[in-house]
């Protein structure tokens, strides 16, 4: 009995597949999701998001949000999500350097700007992870 992942950003939906098995990036870890999962509603943390479908395993970067388990099926809410293929280094390269020159005035700030560049960092870096390691 397979898994229905969904992953849905502010921009809408960018993911829905059915699929074997997923592995999420959550705050207090990584939790692997199989058929029969027991009902979870955690939230997610940026990072490498998991799929395995049909033996062949592929990542996706999503940033902050929740994820809902119910039954059969995975819907993450999360603030941006990209797969592997899209990722492009130098994009997120350059993210990282204009958000951390934007930090330096971090005092200036409201808390939630600068919580909101510091995640910007966070998921650029996993992009960068994801992308590199599978070279």
């Amino acid at each position: 009995m397979p898994l229905t992942l969904e992953i849905t950003t502010p921009e809408g939906r960018v993911y829905r597949e059915v699929v074997d098995t997923v592995v999420i990036p959550t705050v207090s870890g990584e939790i692997g999701v199989l058929p029969g999962h027991l009902p979870l509603l955690t939230p997610v943390t940026d990072g490498e998001l998991r799929v395995t479908r049909r033996g062949e395993t592929n990542g996706l970067v999503v940033g902050s949000g929740f994820v809902e388990i119910e039954g059969d099926r995975v819907k993450v809410l999360a603030e941006f999500a990209i797969s592997e293929a899209q990722i492009d280094e130098s994009a997120a390269e350059n993210a990282i350097r204009r958000a951390e020159d934007a930090l330096k005035a971090r005092e200036k700030m409201d808390p939630a700007e600068v919580e909101h560049l510091e995640s910007l960092v966070r998921f650029s870096v996993a992009q960068l992870g994801v992308k590199r390691r599978r070279r």
